[in-house]
Order: C-alpha cells, then structure tokens, then sequence
C-alpha cells in the first residue's frame, strides 16, 4: 500500500466498476488506513477475531463489535472468517456482521463436488425444498 503506482491502479479498476473488499482486516498489511484510502464495499474480519469472541470474552467482543460498527458507518459489508462455534456464529449475528464463512458451514470442496452440491440444491428448490443453511 506505500506503492504509489499499486493505489493509483486500485482506484481505477473502481473508476472501471470494479469493487474492493479488505481482506484479513486488523492483521498483517490491513489497517484502518485502508478504510481512508479505499471505498471498500466490503470488509472480511479476520479469523484471528472471530476465534477470539470464544477465546477472549469480553475483549474479544468488543473488538469484534468495534469493527463491525466502523465497518457500517462506512456503509461496507461485514464478512466474518473462520467461523468454527456455533457460539461464534451466534455472536456475531448478535452483533449484526453481514455474512460469515468457515468450517461450521462447510469444509472447502473440489470444484466438481460443489457442482454436484449446487445442482442438488437447485433441484430442491425447484422441488418447493430449501435447506436450514441456505
């Protein structure tokens, strides 16, 4: 993000309608500069967070809350990552996130089983059947 060329090429591909998520935010090279320097539409709290609203109690809480309402006030999305509890996922819809992604909703599939798992899906739906995750 210090390259000068890099942000400059950011902000056109959202001159072209292109959007930018923040990924992994509050970890590693993802910092509250972002937020000022980018119109993300979206911002994925990292794992690191979302384990600590069950490691953590209370801080843990509030800090996931405290980016939650940043991340709104700024009208972005709010993805948690490396939901694993049922408890984190409680949590976080307690806390309004948007979305959420992890092992508790699923485990990373080979491209051809998630074909297979979407079609099932739509055959259901066409059927009148939804599933308690979708």
């Amino acid at each position: 993000m210090q390259d000068a060329a890099r942000t400059t090429m950011i902000h056109e591909f959202q001159a072209s309608g292109f959007e930018v998520e923040i990924d992994d935010f509050g970890t590693g090279y993802s910092s509250l500069a972002y937020l000022q320097r980018f119109r993300a539409k979206q911002l994925k709290i990292d794992r690191f967070f979302t384990n600590g609203l069950d490691a953590h109690g209370e801080e843990g809480s509030a800090i996931v809350s405290a980016i939650i309402a940043l991340a709104h006030s700024l009208k972005m999305e709010v993805v948690a990552e490396g939901v694993e509890t049922t408890s984190q996922l409680e949590h976080l819809r307690s806390l309004g996130c948007d979305e959420v992604q992890g092992f508790l909703l699923g485990r990373p599939l080979p491209a051809a089983a998630f074909a297979t798992l979407l079609k099932g899906r739509q055959r259901r739906r066409e059927g009148g059947q939804t599933t308690a995750v979708e």
